[in-house]
């Protein structure tokens, strides 16, 4: 069997998925460990939680790819935290475990002419057939007609999740759905654009990641509240984007023969009362 180093596995990933490292500067580092430590295994996992880290120790795994950052900030800086309580513990659990985290982000988003992310999110949902081909982006389908009540408890299944918002009513007829992931529901950096993509493409439903209560969440009350048949669904960041990292792991297996590669999954990050 070949031995593999982390930087090893990093190039071969960033060769596979994009003719290599193309985006710079780029939040896709090690933000803990070492380039040149031997892969006993590998861990993919949305966020790279105390949970999770865990999780990978018990499967003795140390190599962790994580989609988002490990150290509370989205470029994993450390230079706010070096005394702080929660930074010395996580940071120290993982030195004595011998765990190197590397994030795989701009790479999944952005490397290719495939987002990754939504890859996975497509299969996790099963719908492929329904992507809407014509479009430039990942984001628009249309299904069999259903109502938004039916759906939701459809996502509340599918993502593993005890509670759903909505805005719309329940009963409202569902066909053509656009699907934000993430921060992409934001606007990526055009704060107006979800609500655009909602009335060029004739949306009944947005389902998003984040959102701003005073841009699509706002425009859709609007709706709903003026009888538009427009309504809204939120998965939030974590539950919109897991799912691509679930897919790497079938990705990853692929690719490499050598150790065992495994998907973790974070979990939605909050409980209900």
């Amino acid at each position: 069997m070949k031995k593999w180093t982390v930087q090893q596995v990093i190039d071969k990933i960033l060769m596979d998925m994009c003719g290599g490292a193309k985006i710079e500067p780029t939040c896709d580092i090690i933000s803990v460990g070492s380039p040149d430590q031997e892969v006993t295994g590998v861990a993919t996992t949305f966020m790279a939680t105390f949970d999770v880290i865990q999780e990978a120790v018990r499967q003795g795994k140390n190599f962790i790819i994580t989609h988002e950052p490990t150290w509370f900030n989205g470029l994993d800086k450390t230079d706010w935290c070096e005394n702080d309580s929660i930074y010395l513990a996580k940071k120290k659990y993982l030195e004595e475990h011998g765990i190197t985290i590397w994030r795989l982000h701009d790479h999944m988003h952005m490397g290719s002419d495939v987002d990754y992310i939504y890859e996975g999110l497509i299969e996790e949902l099963g719908w492929r057939k329904y992507l809407q081909q014509d479009e430039p982006q990942p984001w628009i389908y249309e299904i069999p007609e259903t109502t938004l009540q039916k759906l939701a408890e459809e996502f509340k299944d599918i993502f593993h999740m005890d509670t759903i918002q909505i805005i719309g009513s329940p009963d409202m007829k569902v066909r053509r759905v656009g699907i934000l992931v993430g921060g992409g529901s934001l606007g990526l950096g055009v704060e107006v654009m979800p609500m655009q993509v909602m009335e060029r493409d004739r949306l009944d439903l947005m389902v998003v990641g984040d959102i701003t209560e005073w841009t699509i969440c706002a425009y859709l009350n609007d709706a709903y509240q003026m009888g538009f048949n427009k309504g809204m669904l939120t998965l939030g960041h974590e539950r919109s984007e897991e799912f691509g990292m679930k897919y790497m792991e079938k990705w990853l297996q692929e690719r490499f023969s050598d150790f065992p590669v495994a998907f973790i999954d974070a979990k939605e990050p909050f409980n209900y009362l």
